[in-house]
C-alpha cells in the first residue's frame, strides 16, 4: 500500500461469500439491528434517493476530502459486482460527490448500491439506472477531483463505523452495517429473530393483539395490579 495517510489506496481485503451473504435470507436492515443489540444502524440522515429494494453486499470504503470525489472514482474501479461502495464526505452536503455519470459507472461494473454520508445529484437519472442510492440529500454542485483520501479504509458513515468488506443491509427504512468477523453469528441471531417476527404475526391474526409479557413485566415494577 502506497501512499501515507490520509492519501493513499488498499486494493484487497477480505469480502464475505456468497454463501454467508444467502444465510441473512430476507432479515431486514431493521430485523438485524435488533439482533445487534439495535447497534449497527447508520442514522435516520441516510435516506434511499428512491424507493429502492432491499440490496446486501460487502462494502467498499471511501473517505474523500471534503468538496472532492477522486477516490471515489479509484473506489469504482476496485469494486466488485456485487459490491456496495460507502463513502465519507467529511460531512459536507454543500457539493455532490456522485451523480448520472458516475452511477453509469457503477451500474456497468455491477455495483449493487452506494451509499454517502453526503448529499447526490441527478435524482431522477439514479432512479431510472435502478441503482439503489443513499444519502443525506440532494444538491446539484459538483465535486473536484484533486483532493486527498483513502480507498478501503475504516470510514465513519451515518455515525457507524464501516470497515471494507463489513455486510452492508439497506431497504427503505435505512442502511444496517454488519461487521464482517461477526457476520455468521449475526446471520443466526437473524434468522431467528425473522421467526420469532413469524411467530408473533401468527398470534395477532389469532386475536393475542397484545403481548402478556407487558403486563408481567409491570406488575414486577408495581406499576399495576
Amino acid at each position: 500500500m502506497n501512499g501515507k495517510p490520509g492519501f493513499r489506496v488498499r486494493e484487497h481485503w477480505p469480502r464475505p461469500g456468497d454463501a454467508l451473504l444467502a444465510a441473512f435470507g430476507e432479515a431486514s436492515p431493521a430485523q438485524i439491528a435488533d439482533c445487534m443489540s439495535r447497534l449497527g444502524a447508520m442514522d435516520g440522515g441516510i435516506r434511499p434517493v428512491w424507493p429502492s429494494p432491499r440490496i446486501i453486499g460487502p462494502a467498499v470504503t471511501v473517505w474523500c476530502h471534503s468538496g472532492d470525489n477522486l477516490m471515489l472514482h479509484k473506489a469504482l474501479s476496485l469494486a466488485r459486482p456485487g459490491d456496495i461502495v460507502v463513502m465519507n464526505t467529511q460531512g459536507n452536503t454543500g457539493n455532490s460527490g456522485f451523480g448520472e455519470l458516475l452511477a453509469t459507472s457503477a451500474v456497468k461494473l455491477g455495483v449493487r448500491g452506494v451509499i454517502l454520508d453526503g448529499t447526490v445529484r441527478d435524482a431522477d437519472a439514479l432512479e431510472a439506472l435502478r441503482l439503489p442510492v443513499y444519502a443525506r440529500g440532494l444538491c446539484p454542485n459538483g465535486c473536484n477531483k484533486d483532493g486527498a483520501g483513502e480507498v478501503g479504509a475504516i470510514i465513519a458513515c451515518g455515525g457507524v463505523a464501516v470497515r471494507p468488506g463489513d455486510i452492508i443491509v439497506a431497504d427503505r427504512d435505512g442502511v444496517t452495517v454488519v461487521p464482517l468477523d461477526d457476520a455468521a453469528e449475526v446471520a443466526a441471531l437473524a434468522g431467528a429473530q425473522v421467526e420469532r417476527e413469524h411467530q408473533r404475526l401468527a398470534e395477532i391474526e389469532r386475536g393475542v393483539l397484545v403481548r402478556p409479557e407487558i403486563d408481567q413485566y409491570l406488575r414486577k415494577m408495581n406499576i399495576i395490579e
